[in-house]
């Protein structure tokens, strides 16, 4: 049995205006990138990590953050394609012999191994799961002229995050289909895939409401103070 996670990074980071790439921006004085890899790193249920950058970035990865930082556990760094789904799937040809895979945004720093840990007591039993968190808000449902439709039910929805996690042989096949033409809707995520190709739900566990992904300028500050508040004291000290 080899269990892996493929950490996606690359993303352009339009939304952040900055001429760094969001995965690469400094938080605590490490790359965004360097958390979940972190994490993944220390996790004794993962075996192997494959990186999807852009190609460009892809020797900037392994020089500036897999080597300096001692991230054995990635085993290779591989191109990614046009949409995201491309960039996963590529991730997904890298593997050999797996078992089950993670399937995580390096957007997203705060991962941690309880989290980790949630997700491998049902991934055996359920093949399919994925972190989130129940809204906040209150949901409502547009018409196209941008009138309220509907006001959806606050207790069944949830804020879907990553890591995404799922029976290797189940998530290729689906996006084996999702590449010969098999889909005709915009796949936003691997649980939605996993929606529409296969006769299995897909489990949703707790993640973390600090579980952000960074995105835009503010996200970058509010991620700044979640930092501060898990990491600040180690570093004081």
């Amino acid at each position: 049995m080899k269990n892996a996670a493929i950490v996606l990074a690359g993303g352009s980071g339009k939304r952040m205006r900055s001429d760094v790439k969001k995965q690469y921006l400094l938080i605590g004085g490490k790359p965004v990138l360097y958390y979940s890899l972190e994490t993944f790193q220390k996790s004794s249920r993962i075996d192997e990590i494959i990186l999807v950058c852009s190609h460009e970035d892809i020797e900037w990865c392994r020089e500036t953050i897999v080597m300096p930082y001692g991230f054995t556990k990635v085993k290779k760094i591989v191109s990614g394609g046009k949409e995201r789904h491309d960039s996963v799937f590529e991730g997904l040809k890298a593997l050999e012999n797996c078992t089950y895979v993670m399937i995580h945004d390096g957007a997203r720093p705060f991962i941690d191994e309880e989290m980790l840990e949630r997700i491998w007591s049902e991934l055996p039993s359920v093949r399919a799961c994925t972190v989130g968190m129940p809204v906040k808000d209150t949901i409502k449902l547009s018409d196209n002229l941008g009138f309220v439709e509907q006001t959806l039910p606050r207790e069944r929805l949830w804020n879907i995050q990553t890591p995404q996690a799922f029976a290797y042989d189940l998530i290729r096949r689906a996006h084996e289909l999702r590449a010969e033409g098999g889909l005709e809707m915009k796949i936003t995520d691997d649980a939605m895939l996993i929606e529409y190709t296969e006769q299995i739900p897909v489990k949703l566990i707790e993640g973390s409401y600090e579980n952000i992904k960074i995105t835009t300028p503010e996200d970058l500050l509010y991620a700044e103070m979640i930092w501060k508040k898990r990491f600040g004291k180690l570093v004081k000290s």
